[in-house]
C-alpha cells in the first residue's frame, strides 16, 4: 500500500458507462451495474485511505452511440478516472459475445499498467467478464482480488430453463457454459466475494461447485440521498422548490397522462430493462386478467429506452412486442403508459415521487433479483414496493419493513399484494415511513465504502488482521507481472546448441544475468514441449527465466511458478480447427500421427519421411480444405501443423507488445534455420559461433550480429556488444 493510499481497479466491462447522463435501460448491458460502479467509483474515492481510484471499462467507438464512449480517459472526480480500453473491435456488442476478447483487454491493460508505473493494490472485478480480466491481472501482479457478481449465471440458468428455454439455447445466446466455468474459477481464486445479501450467497453462489472455497462478505450499497429523497419535499413552498424539478414533474406528467384515461388514480409503477428475466409479461398478466386492480389503478412500465424496436436486439425486441400483444389481449388501451425514453438522472428520482404522490406502488417483478437497486432508490421517495421472494428484496424488506415479497411466477398473488397496499391506507403509510427510514440507516455509501476499504486492508501484505491472502499466503517473491513491468531489457535465447553447450560458459552468464536481473529479464525459446524443456533445465541446472516459449511458439509460461499466458493462447485460436486439420489429414497413408507427448492443443504433431513430393502433398490438402495453418518440416521426420499465427518470432512479438518493451531492448540467441523467423523479427539478433550453415545468409543483415563465440559465450559476447550489460 502506497503511503499516500489505496490505489483501486474496479473493472465493469460491458454496457455503456459514462460520468453524466448514463443510458440506463438501453439495452439488457446498460443497467443498474452501470450506475452501481459509477458510485462506487466515487464514493471510494472520498475515503481517507485512499488515494486513486480507476473505474476500467470497455472503449467503444460505434457510430450507433455517443462519442463519449470513445474517450480513453475520463475525470469522474479529483482521484476518480475511467478508463477505456478498446477489445474485440470497436463496435458496440453485446457482453456474451466479449468473451473471446477478455485476453486482448487483460493485455492492453498491462501495457497501461507499465506505461504508468504504478500497480494497484487491489484488483475489484464486477460481473463475471469483469471479475475474469481482474482475477488474471491480479493473478500476474500476486495482487488481492475481490469480486462482485451482482447476477451469477447458474441461476439465471434455471430461471431461463424455467421458463421454456432449453440449455441449447441459453448457450448458443448467453454463452452460459463459458461464463459459468468463469465463475467457478473466480469463486476459487478470488481473495474476497462482496455480495448485497445474504441471500445472494446461499442462493446464487451456492449453486456453484466451488462455493465453499469462497470467501463472502455482505456489504449492501447506497444510494444519493439528496438525490434520492422522499416524495413529500415536492410540496414545499414555491420559493423552496427545485424550479427544474418542478419542470421534470410538468413533462413526466403530461407523458403519462397521455396514455391513461383516468389520470388521478394511483398508478402502478415498473422500471426496468426489456429482457425476459424481468418478467414484465408476468405483471401485465397479473394486471390484465385482475378487474378489481385494474379498476382501482393505472400502470406505467419504462422498460428501457428505444426508438424503433425492429432494430432492437432480438431478446429485447421480443419482450417489447410481446408488451405490445399483451397490451392489446387485455384491451389495457386509457389504462397502461408504456412510455418510450426516460432520463435517468433527473427523471427517475420524480417518476418515484409522483408514484408516491398519487398513493400508488413501485413493483419489480424480475423472476430473480440479485439485489434490487430500484427497489431502495423507491423505497428512499417513500414508494411502498413489491417484489420477487427470491434474491436480494428479501434483506431489503427485513431490513425496511417496506412492501411486501410474492412468489411473481403466481399472476393472482402479485394482484392481491399489490390491492391490498392500495386500499390500506395505514399500511400504505408505514411501509413509506419505513422506507424512509429503513434505506437512510442500512444503504448509505459512506458506510459500504467504510467496510469495502476495510476488507481491503485485511488482504494486503503485511496485514495484521485475519483473511484469506492472496494464492493462501504472502507471496515470498516478486510477482512476474511486476518484474516484467519494471524491466527494460529483455534477452531470449534458444536452448538446445545455444544456451546448451558448454558448462563453464553457461554458468558464467548464469552469473551475468543474475548480477543483471533488476534491469534484464531473460527467457528460453524452444520447440520442445514444456516437460522437455523443465527436464534439460534440471538436468543442466539451471533456473526457471522469467519467460519460456515452448513447442514451436505455441505456448508462453512466465516464471518460477509456471502460469500459462492465457492471452496467447486466445490470439493463437484464431482460425484454429484440429479436428478439420486431422479429418483432412488422417486420409494421408504417408504419415502416421505422435505419441500423446508430442500433441499439444495448438500443435498436431506426424512422422513423415524426407520426402518434397509428400510435404507438397500435405500443404495442398489444406489448402484445398481452406485451412489456414503453419507446416513446419524439421529433422528430417517431424511434421508440426502450428496454428498460422504461432511462431517463436511471433510469440516474441507478442511479449514485446505486452509488456511494451522496445526491439532494441530485446535480444534473441539461436543457431539453427528454426530460429530464423525470431532472429528476423527486429530486434536485436545473435547467432552464436556454433551456428548451422543455413543461417549464413543472415551474415550483413542489420541488427543480426554474427558472434565468434560458442554456445553461452556467444550470448554473453553478444549482451555486450549491444551493450545490454
Amino acid at each position: 500500500m502506497n503511503p499516500k493510499g489505496l490505489y483501486i481497479q474496479l473493472f465493469s466491462i460491458h454496457g455503456l458507462i459514462r460520468g453524466e447522463s448514463q443510458e440506463l435501460g438501453r439495452d439488457a448491458d446498460t443497467g443498474g451495474q452501470i450506475k452501481y460502479v459509477l458510485e462506487l467509483a466515487r464514493a471510494l474515492g472520498k475515503h481517507p485511505d485512499v488515494d486513486q481510484v480507476d473505474l476500467v471499462t470497455r472503449l467503444i467507438d460505434d457510430k450507433t452511440v455517443s462519442s463519449d464512449y470513445a474517450q480513453p480517459e475520463e475525470k469522474l472526480s479529483e482521484n476518480v478516472r475511467l478508463l477505456r480500453i478498446q477489445c474485440g473491435g470497436r463496435k458496440y456488442i453485446r457482453k456474451e459475445l466479449l468473451w473471446p476478447h477478455l485476453a486482448e483487454f487483460t493485455d492492453k491493460t498491462l501495457k497501461l499498467l507499465k506505461k504508468q508505473q504504478r500497480i494497484p493494490d487491489i484488483f475489484h472485478g464486477h460481473y463475471a467478464d469483469g471479475g475474469y480480466v481482474a482475477m488474471e491481472l491480479a493473478s500476474a501482479f500476486d495482487a488481492p482480488f475481490v469480486f462482485t457478481g451482482h447476477s451469477l449465471g447458474r441461476n439465471k440458468q434455471e430461471k431461463l430453463e424455467g421458463s421454456g428455454l432449453n440449455l441449447a439455447e441459453i448457450n448458443k445466446r448467453y454463452k452460459m457454459d463459458i461464463r459459468v466455468q468463469a465463475e467457478e474459477n473466480i469463486i476459487k481464486k478470488s481473495h474476497q466475494i462482496i455480495t448485497s445479501t445474504s441471500q445472494e450467497i446461499k442462493k446464487q453462489y451456492g449453486l456453484y461447485d466451488n462455493f465453499k472455497d469462497g470467501r463472502y462478505k455482505v456489504i449492501p450499497p447506497g444510494i444519493d440521498l439528496d438525490i434520492f429523497h422522499p416524495y413529500y419535499h415536492s410540496h414545499l413552498d414555491p420559493e423552496g422548490h427545485d424550479e427544474v424539478t418542478k419542470q421534470t414533474r410538468v413533462t413526466l406528467l403530461k407523458e403519462l397522462h397521455r396514455f391513461w384515461r383516468d389520470p388521478d388514480k394511483p398508478f402502478i409503477l415498473v422500471l426496468c430493462r426489456p429482457d425476459q428475466r424481468k418478467n414484465i409479461s408476468g405483471l401485465l398478466k397479473a394486471y390484465g386478467e385482475n378487474q378489481d386492480l385494474r379498476a382501482m389503478a393505472n400502470l406505467a412500465v419504462f422498460a428501457g429506452l428505444r426508438k424503433n424496436i425492429m432494430e432492437m436486439e432480438s431478446n429485447e425486441r421480443a419482450v417489447l412486442t410481446d408488451m405490445l400483444l399483451k397490451m392489446d389481449f387485455h384491451d389495457l388501451y386509457g389504462k397502461l403508459a408504456i412510455p418510450k425514453k426516460h432520463d435517468f438522472a433527473t427523471e427517475v428520482p420524480e417518476l418515484y415521487r409522483l408514484c408516491a404522490d398519487s398513493g400508488g406502488v413501485f413493483v419489480n417483478p424480475a423472476l430473480v433479483e440479485p439485489f434490487g437497486l430500484t427497489l431502495i432508490e423507491a423505497s428512499a421517495c417513500g414508494l411502498p414496493i413489491i417484489a420477487t421472494n427470491d434474491g436480494g428484496p428479501v434483506d431489503i424488506v427485513a431490513n425496511c419493513q417496506n412492501g411486501a415479497l410474492v412468489n411473481v411466477g403466481n399472476p393472482d398473488e402479485v394482484a392481491d399484494a399489490i390491492k391490498e397496499l392500495l386500499a390500506d391506507k395505514n399500511k400504505w403509510d408505514a411501509c413509506s415511513r419505513n422506507g424512509i427510514n429503513g434505506v437512510r440507516e442500512h444503504y448509505s455509501w459512506e458506510s459500504h465504502c467504510e467496510k469495502t476499504v476495510d476488507r481491503y486492508k485485511k488482504l494486503l501484505p503485511g496485514s495484521s488482521k485475519k483473511g484469506k491472502k492472496p494464492n493462501g499466503k504472502l507471496p515470498m517473491q516478486t510477482s512476474f507481472g511486476v518484474r516484467l513491468t519494471n524491466l527494460s531489457k529483455l534477452l531470449i535465447t534458444d536452448i538446445d546448441n545455444t544456451l546448451v553447450g558448454n558448462k563453464k560458459r553457461l554458468a558464467d552468464l548464469l552469473e551475468l544475468l543474475e548480477k543483471n536481473s533488476s534491469a534484464i529479464g531473460w527467457g528460453v525459446a524452444t520447440g520442445r514441449s514444456l516437460a522437455m524443456t523443465l527436464d534439460i533445465m534440471t538436468e543442466q541446472n539451471i533456473p526457471i527465466p522469467d519467460i519460456l516459449i515452448c513447442s514451436v511458439g505455441t505456448e508462453i509460461y512466465y516464471g518460477p511458478d509456471l502460469r500459462t499466458d492465457k492471452g496467447w493462447q486466445q490470439h493463437l485460436s484464431h482460425l484454429w480447427k484440429p479436428e478439420k486439420i486431422r479429418e483432412v489429414l488422417g486420409k494421408l497413408d504417408f504419415i502416421s500421427q505422435q505419441d500423446a507427448e508430442g500433441q499439444r492443443r495448438y500443435k498436431i504433431s506426424y512422422y513423415m519421411e524426407d520426402d518434397p513430393e509428400q510435404l507438397a502433398a500435405v500443404h495442398y490438402h489444406l489448402q484445398e480444405a481452406k485451412l489456414r495453418c503453419q507446416v513446419i518440416y524439421s529433422h528430417g521426420q517431424f511434421l508440426d501443423i502450428l496454428p498460422y499465427r504461432a511462431s517463436k518470432g511471433r510469440a516474441i512479438k507478442y511479449l514485446k507488445y505486452k509488456w511494451d518493451i522496445a526491439p532494441e531492448n530485446v535480444m534473441v540467441a539461436g543457431d539453427s534455420g528454426n530460429d530464423e523467423d525470431m532472429l528476423r523479427g527486429r530486434t536485436c539478433g545473435l547467432v552464436v559461433g556454433n551456428h548451422s550453415k543455413e543461417l549464413e545468409h543472415l551474415k550483413g543483415q542489420n541488427r543480426i550480429f554474427f558472434s565468434e563465440k560458442k554456445y553461452s559465450g556467444g550470448i554473453i559476447d553478444g549482451l555486450i556488444h549491444y551493450k545490454f550489460l
